[in-house]
């Protein structure tokens, strides 16, 4: 498989593929004791939180370390965030208990698109214009339940030193915003390990995650909770995005000691 930028992956050395198989084990035991846990919830009728404690301890297990500033909402809250791997789920989803909107080829991938469905898991389909309708109805579903919801706009990753434009179609689930909902943008600062970790470039899944499987080094990660607003505010989903993209603009403009992102 292809990689772009290999020179910046640290070298996965001899102990490489024990730590692949000791997480594995991990992951698979960990999976085990919140599946039993999880459906004794369901069977008691009671929202079960082990889908969001499996992913903390899914980040644990791969050696990320998350510290967070700002107040998260807790609920009736739209999260947006920069977007660098699938370890932003563990990451994001740990910490919030949020449910996703993750492009419809992971429901395929096995064990990992079983799991995004437990945790609630809008997928959506690049190039199914005409599904956008039934996305932003699964959206206010969620929405409705007072699910947390974090969509990654920039549509695809970057290594953690840039911004891609925001996409903003599936902002249109807030025009006109439902309830009292707020927008609140999410910062991921890999504090300069994101072109390390990052999934960037023509790197196969596979590929990408044997690395990090493997990876010995500690990978930090700062989640910055920046200013919540009311989408009501913005004339449409274009301002929105807008208005999310701005802030977190400036944050990682700020985290890469005041370097300019366009």
């Amino acid at each position: 498989m292809s990689t772009e930028n290999p020179e910046s992956y640290p070298p996965i050395g001899f102990f490489g593929p024990v730590r692949f198989l000791l997480r594995l084990i991990a992951m698979f035991g960990l999976l085990g004791v919140c599946l039993i846990l999880h459906g004794g919830y369901r069977l008691a009728g009671q929202a079960s939180p082990w889908p969001p404690r499996f992913l903390f301890g899914i980040a644990w297990i791969l050696n990320i370390r998350i510290v967070t500033e700002g107040v998260p909402l807790k609920e009736d809250v739209f999260y947006v965030s920069n977007h660098l791997s699938w370890i932003d789920i563990p990451i994001i989803g740990g910490v919030t208990r949020s449910a996703f909107v993750a492009k419809a080829e992971i429901r395929r991938w096995p064990i990992t698109g079983w799991l995004a469905t437990l945790n609630h898991t809008v997928f959506v389909s690049r190039g199914d214009r005409l599904g956008v309708g039934r996305q932003i109805e699964e959206l206010k579903e969620a929405i409705a339940d007072h699910q947390p919801i974090t969509i990654f706009p920039e549509g695809t990753t970057t290594d953690g030193t840039s911004l891609l434009p925001f996409k903003p179609s599936l902002f249109a689930v807030l025009v006109p915003p439902p309830r009292g909902i707020r927008v609140q943008p999410i910062l991921l600062d890999f504090q300069g390990t994101g072109p390390e970790v990052g999934w960037i470039g023509t790197e196969g899944a596979l590929h990408y995650t044997w690395r990090i499987m493997c990876r010995r080094a500690v990978i930090p990660v700062r989640i910055v909770f920046l200013t919540p607003f009311d989408p009501s505010h913005c004339n449409d989903r274009k301002e929105i995005a807008a208005t999310a993209r701005e802030q977190i603009r400036q944050a990682l403009s700020a985290s890469l000691g005041g370097r300019a992102v366009l």
